[in-house]
């Protein structure tokens, strides 16, 4: 069961600001927290090496995230503002959708500032300081991914149209939460989701179940997700310079296309598909 998200900011409902930023409370972690999050971080840093893409790596050591204790978001802040004019704001668990969108359009990332209990270890419903600042902040410091995410952020406030905002939200779904990335290396890991998850690591390069499909917008945002198992299809950018652009025009176009098509099952394989091949994903030097 998991916890209020209000009661770990310590106000009433009536007292949560309408941006619902509040204040990290840096000073209030226990030793126990701070253990949590140094057995998470060495798990996964470990982990990732030859699997994730070497900007997140970069955006780690750029922002003295490491295992010695929770980070600090205003540490974080002096660098990432300086370099990609990005903040993280701390936040009590997930905001309403048009909030969330708001903080991204003025590039302020939302973190939740609580960290899951030891018997949460190994899974949580809801994302914790250790998905959003391990998972997502790093490659805040990459222009084109920093770029795209505040692009849509300003994109999300553009529609009102429910089934428009589940077409965009698939663009995030794919790339900034469970994005393949192509590198000279071989297929690497940029997304979040999968960055934070030791599982969805090792599934999402070394399964034969799942698809492996060439990321394009308009096939993207007619695919549905699954939100409480791996994912079945993962789609496959050739680079940080080919994230989708989300400028008004070129996402309209390809919106009116999305909108033509019929929607598609997490797992559907359609003639046009272009698949990752096993030599694609395995060319991994060794850490």
């Amino acid at each position: 069961m998991t916890t209020d998200p209000l009661s770990r900011s310590g106000l009433r409902p009536d007292q949560v600001p309408a941006d619902f930023v509040v204040d990290q409370g840096f000073d209030r972690y226990s030793g126990a927290d701070h253990g949590t999050w140094g057995r998470l971080y060495r798990r996964q840093h470990d982990l990732l090496q030859g699997r994730v893409c070497e900007p997140f790596f970069a955006g780690l050591t750029a922002l003295g995230i490491a295992a010695d204790a929770i980070p600090d978001f205003r540490e974080i802040n002096r660098v990432l503002k300086a370099a990609t004019g990005w903040e993280v704001v701390a936040v009590p668990g997930l905001v309403p959708d048009r909030v969330f969108f708001t903080h991204l359009a003025a590039r302020r990332f939302p973190a939740g500032f609580w960290i899951r209990r030891p018997e949460e270890f190994d899974y949580i419903e809801e994302p914790d300081i250790f998905h959003d600042i391990f998972g997502h902040v790093p490659l805040l410091m990459n222009r084109s991914y920093a770029d795209f995410v505040a692009a849509y952020g300003a994109a999300g406030l553009r529609y009102a149209d429910p089934a428009d905002l589940a077409r965009l939200a698939r663009l995030y779904w794919y790339s900034v939460e469970f994005g393949l990335i192509e590198t000279e290396a071989g297929l690497r890991i940029f997304g979040a989701g999968i960055a934070s998850s030791p599982g969805e690591t090792l599934y999402a390069l070394e399964s034969a179940k799942p698809n492996r499909i060439r990321f394009d917008p308009v096939r993207v945002m007619r695919t549905r997700y699954k939100i409480d198992d791996f994912q079945q299809s993962y789609f496959v950018l050739p680079g940080f310079e080919a994230m989708p652009d989300l400028a008004p025009e070129p996402l309209e176009q390809a919106m009116v296309q999305a909108r033509a098509l019929p929607d598609l099952e997490a797992d559907a394989v359609i003639a046009g598909d272009r698949l990752v091949t096993a030599d694609d994903r395995q060319r991994r030097p060794a850490a």
